[in-house]
């Protein structure tokens, strides 16, 4: 080959040789650089479709950028029509293989961490991208000058049927690594493999195990003269002791890595990386971060101090399909809804953790923004009907690892699985648990994986809050009812879908709460521990039925059954500020706000209960801050009109009163706005606009509230009382904030009014 080219690549020296080809050193003539070139032997494969196939993973593993994979250029075959020849071109290494640098003897404990480390971190980046390498051994990683360790042929080994086993099983071990024989050393190849079984993630960490026994021992675990000698002593024999000097800490992480069954090893490489980085000081500097993150500090280990903040961050999907984006998000709000039924423990909700789903910030910013203690770090991964959890605690103020474990259920037993991540996550932190909890805790059952899924794909289309949104969650949640008709998370989903329709002016009220109360309580009746299901009930009974002392009931059952439910209590503080119970107010919206610092809608109405206390420079202050997050939010403009009104600051009320309209995409009221201004002033202003909404009621639904709003402001009582004697007929939601709405003050002394407040029956 000395000399012949291979498309741009001209042969320049051999390097090499082993059971999957010849590595030469060839020269790049197109980028001028010089690459290693491995030439595959047709005699390797026993037909088209495995060369095909081989060719196929090793362009797929030409993806893997990582700063301890070799990288692969390009993938093709050149030569003759007929008989070409398949190679392989990748990054020339320079340094020294680890199986030579062993000959010495074993390595110093800082570098079996360090290079176990960097070889544990290689096969994360890979398996995270479904690539796994099946012949990982110390012949094919090479320590640079530099001393990084780089991992070579990842995802080129060939996969071997039962025949191939049994036939290395008589070889003599010598042989076992001439050109030609058995592809993967069978040396650390795990007991599946050798049983015929496929290789997957965990028969890297196998054969990752017998690399650092190998770095810590300067020999392998398993010996003998022959391949069935060999083999044997795999399948069978008990992992030899390491030498005096190795930590207690490095031979259990070795001891697991080899476990004979692959359920009992780590199942993530995560995991190893979690228990290798614990081991020594310092050691968690030398991986290539999976994120980008600030560095770790050195020094001593994180002590572990009771946990009582705790925030899980957006679990990643490990399926590399954006499609199934709403299956890691659901098993992420999962998590979160069973560590948040602990009160002894502050759990940030879904709505601020998911804002740093692929941020680049590091952890200890992380925790800092969202005060806590520690957070949770992980990924999921769906193949089928099987679901994996990996969970990481890390303590936040140092970015250390304490805890990492793998959790793997089929699709039914899902609710089982996410049980028994929280139960372990609250051992793990020695928060206390009281015995109600636990047993909570430990009530999931199986479900029928269809009708999960559909429950899943329904809250995802909930959370977007977009009419056509609302309406994909409504298929969902009801196609969860035909493969489950008591399933209560669907039920509880169909209710918040008809609240939020209700709510957000797409439907009349009248004709979606009731709908969505009567879905409420199936949920309640099929499962009285849904505490989301009781702060649907609890508003619908509070904003619909004005049932108050139904409502409290509700809402403290909610709290009661999820302490750190912060939709529980907000909506019940939004409750107490309207039944004038202010200090109670105060106590229920601060906690609703460490829960959920980042919640754009509690943001904007804690700005809206500042107005109804008569807070108006507070209440303008949080609500600019709220427009810096979400500067087309409605709802802020409203409450920025109520307290510049309060103020009788009239100009700048009329310019939060047009962007309201304005956002809402209602031209004509604005236009109304700003002709009736310039005719005589504010009143006119917002009777003109009034009219026109009213006259528009008479072809499409309009809150008559809004109208009441308008005709208020401008003084009109008589026509203000009329609109609000409509909601009230429509019971209209706003209504339960009349006793201490920003809008009605001219209207209070009126006797209707007080009349209207007699018939809601609000307290005194």
């Amino acid at each position: 080959m000395l000399g012949q080219r291979l498309g741009h690549f001209r042969i320049v020296e051999k390097i090499g040789a082993g059971g999957m080809g010849v590595v030469y050193r060839a020269h790049d003539e197109q980028l001028d650089r010089d690459v290693a070139i491995k030439v595959l032997p047709a005699a390797s494969f026993r037909d088209p479709s495995a060369r095909a196939r081989l060719l196929r993973e090793a362009r797929t593993a030409s993806k893997l950028n990582h700063p301890h994979i070799c990288t692969i250029h390009e993938v093709g075959e050149a030569g003759p029509e007929g008989a070409p020849q398949a190679y392989i071109a990748m990054e020339l290494v320079e340094g020294q293989s680890l199986s030579a640098r062993l000959a010495g003897g074993a390595l110093p404990v800082e570098q079996v961490l360090r290079y176990g480390l960097q070889l544990a971190d290689a096969l994360a980046h890979a398996h995270q991208r479904g690539i796994i390498h099946r012949d990982l051994k110390s012949a094919n990683v090479i320590i640079t000058p530099e001393g990084r360790a780089k991992v070579l042929d990842f995802g080129l080994a060939k996969r071997l049927s039962g025949e191939e086993v049994t036939e290395a099983t008589t070889q003599t071990v010598d042989s076992l690594t001439e050109p030609g024989a058995l592809t993967g050393t069978l040396a650390y190849m795990a007991p599946e493999q050798l049983r015929g079984q496929p290789a997957d993630a965990r028969s890297d960490l196998w054969a990752l195990g017998v690399v650092l026994y190998e770095m810590a021992s300067g020999q392998r675990p398993f010996q003998g003269q022959t391949g069935f000698e060999l083999s044997s002593a795999i399948l069978r024999d008990p992992v030899p002791a390491l030498p005096g000097n190795a930590p207690t800490e490095l031979r259990a992480v070795i001891g697991r890595a080899l476990a004979k069954e692959p359920g009992l090893r780590y199942q993530q490489v995560n995991e190893l990386c979690a228990a290798l980085e614990a081991i020594q000081p310092g050691a968690a500097a030398v991986r290539a971060p999976s994120r980008p993150r600030r560095e770790r500090p050195k020094g001593r280990r994180a002590s572990r101090k009771r946990v009582r903040a705790l925030a899980v961050l957006p679990l990643t999907n490990l399926s590399r399909d954006p499609e199934q984006d709403y299956f890691a998000d659901g098993m992420t709000e999962a998590l979160i809804s069973d560590l948040a039924k602990l009160q002894a423990l502050r759990v940030i909700s879904r709505t601020s953790v998911m804002r740093y789903k692929g941020t680049d910030k590091s952890l200890p910013e992380i925790a800092k923004e969202l005060n806590v203690d520690a957070v949770i770090e992980g990924s999921v991964l769906r193949v089928g009907q099987r679901v994996r959890i990996t969970a990481q605690l890390i303590h936040a103020a140092t970015d250390t690892h304490l805890w990492a474990e793998s959790y793997e259920r089929d699709l039914q037993d899902v609710l089982l699985l996410q049980s028994e991540v929280a139960r372990t996550i609250a051992g793990q932190i020695r928060v206390a648990v009281t015995p109600d909890e636990a047993t909570r805790l430990a009530r999931a059952r199986a479900v029928n994986p269809e009708a999960y899924e559909a429950c899943l794909k329904g809250r995802f289309h909930w959370y977007k809050l977009s009419p056509e949104h609302l309406g994909a969650a409504l298929e969902y949640f009801q196609l969860a009812l035909e493969k489950d008709p008591n399933y209560a998370l669907a039920y509880a989903g169909i209710a918040d879908t008809w609240l939020s329709r209700g709510d957000s002016g797409f439907l009349p009220q009248r004709e979606a709460f009731p709908r969505g109360k009567a879905a409420a309580v199936k949920a309640i009746e099929l499962d009285d521990t849904l505490a989301e299901a009781h702060v649907t009930l609890a508003n619908f009974r509070f904003c619909h039925e004005w049932d108050w002392d139904g409502a409290e009931t509700e809402f403290q059952r909610a709290i009661q059954l999820n302490p750190n439910d912060a939709h529980g209590h907000f909506f019940y503080a939004d409750f107490l500020i309207s039944m004038k119970r202010p200090k109670e107010w105060r106590a229920e919206s601060r906690r609703a706000l460490e829960l959920d610092p980042f919640n754009v809608f509690f943001q904007c109405f804690l700005g809206w209960q500042l107005v109804y206390v008569g807070q108006y420079d507070d209440a303008i202050a949080q609500l600019r801050k709220t427009l810096r997050i979400e500067p087309d939010f409605s709802s802020v403009y409203l409450g920025l009109w109520g307290a510049f009104y309060q103020k009788q600051m009239n100009e700048e009320a009329l310019a939060e009163a047009k962007k309201f309209f304005a956002v809402l995409r209602d031209n004509e009221a604005v236009e109304a706005l700003d002709y009736g201004y310039a005719q005589a002033g504010y009143p006119r202003a917002m009777s003109l606009a009034a009219e026109n909404l009213a006259a528009r009621s008479n072809r499409t639904h309009v809150p008559a509230f809004r109208i009441a709003r308008l005709y208020a402001h401008a003084g009109e009582k008589d026509r203000a009382l009329e609109w609000l004697e409509k909601a009230y007929e429509q019971r209209e939601s706003p209504l339960v904030h009349l006793s201490v709405g920003w809008d009605w003050d001219s209207l209070r002394s009126d006797p209707r009014f007080q009349d209207l407040l007699g018939r809601m029956k609000f307290p005194r």
